[in-house]
């Protein structure tokens, strides 16, 4: 897929995650509104929806809107932290209403640190016991990670013991967290430093791709993960010129990102890789500039990577435009799916 619309359909959940930015508000999507976001992503010629909340699972519209995108074309996605589909027959209902794909978030190989950090003891069983369904269920799944700083040290054990554990797993998705999301504030100590997580995210890529697996990695500047640049997702809607929309259930309604830009320092004019390289959320707030360094390799080495041939000579001019390219505003906003704060 290339555009992929995120829908919230409620801000109810069954965790108290940590680092959470997106916590229970009692919002709700309502059917008409369903109906009119599903219809504007059509529109958009956009190939797929993401469901996700809150915990999208426990929105009483799942079913309706599972069933909607199916009968407009679009394929769907759920974004769940897996405890309602525990429940095998729940999972069944999903499936046949239009399920097709799931991103299951877990955040430990280690149930203690997964339930620390969500809140809610023994939800580590139960998302467990969701990815043992998915094979019978004939639908697909990835893996959601937020890195923060019970997890960062150990993000490599992690990645060997899901794939051992569930070899059909062929995608991982790490999300550097958003420390300045509601939940989040109360919860500082949460916050990981790029240094403590560099190593290990680098470990768990490297075991990712020697095994044929794919990856992407969201709000990590490309100086922390300069060996695989090309699965940065910032990274890769630069050079693929893509984009994205959300539909939040806040006072942002829609926003539909054709800008992936976060903050940059003083390390950044130098790097050649500026022009591809979204720099570092929350900068100078939460996250240090001193801990960025310039990189002097060819970026068209990962323009190539992304686009599996060699690019048009006008899109290495649009790519090298960008560079020197810096945030409209200051601080920037993020949410936790790495959507800009932008005007739609």
């Amino acid at each position: 897929m290339a555009n992929l619309g995120y829908l919230q359909l409620t801000r109810q959940c069954v965790q108290q995650c940590r680092f959470c930015s997106n916590p229970p508000t009692g919002a709700e999507l309502t059917e008409a509104q369903m109906r009119a976001e599903i219809d504007h992503l059509v529109d958009l010629a956009y190939d797929g929806v993401i469901l996700t909340g809150g915990e999208p699972t426990t929105s009483p519209l799942l079913f309706a809107t599972l069933h909607y995108a199916s009968e407009r074309g679009l394929q769907s996605r759920v974004i769940t932290n897996g405890q309602l589909l525990a429940r095998k027959a729940f999972f069944e209902q999903c499936v046949a209403a239009g399920l097709t794909h799931l991103h299951v978030s877990i955040q430990s190989h280690r149930p203690e640190v997964h339930d620390f950090i969500t809140q809610n003891p023994g939800s580590w069983d139960k998302v467990v016991t969701c990815l043992s369904h998915v094979p019978a269920m004939g639908v697909t799944s990835d893996i959601n990670i937020v890195i923060n700083a019970y997890n960062s040290d150990h993000l490599h054990e992690s990645v060997r013991w899901l794939c051992k554990r569930f070899p059909f797993i062929r995608h991982f998705v790490w999300n550097n967290m958003d420390p300045e999301g509601n939940r989040a504030e109360a919860h500082p100590e949460c916050i990981p430093r790029p240094h403590e997580f560099q190593i290990p995210l680098e470990q768990a890529m490297d075991h990712l791709h020697r095994t044929g697996r794919t990856f992407r990695a969201e709000r990590v500047p490309l100086c922390v993960m300069p060996r695989f640049a090309w699965a940065s997702t910032e990274t890769r809607k630069i050079i693929k010129e893509e984009e994205r929309s959300i539909r939040f259930l806040d006072d942002k309604g829609l926003v539909r990102q054709r800008e992936f830009l976060h903050d940059k320092g003083a390390a950044c004019d130098p790097c050649r890789f500026d022009p591809i390289c979204a720099g570092m959320y929350s900068m100078g707030r939460h996250y240090d500039e001193r801990e960025l360094s310039p990189l002097f390799d060819d970026p068209l080495q990962v323009v190539r990577q992304v686009l599996g041939r060699q690019p048009a000579t006008e899109l290495v001019e649009r790519i090298e435009s960008r560079r020197g390219r810096r945030a409209a505003t200051a601080p920037s906003k993020v949410d936790d799916l790495g959507a800009e704060n932008l005007t739609p």
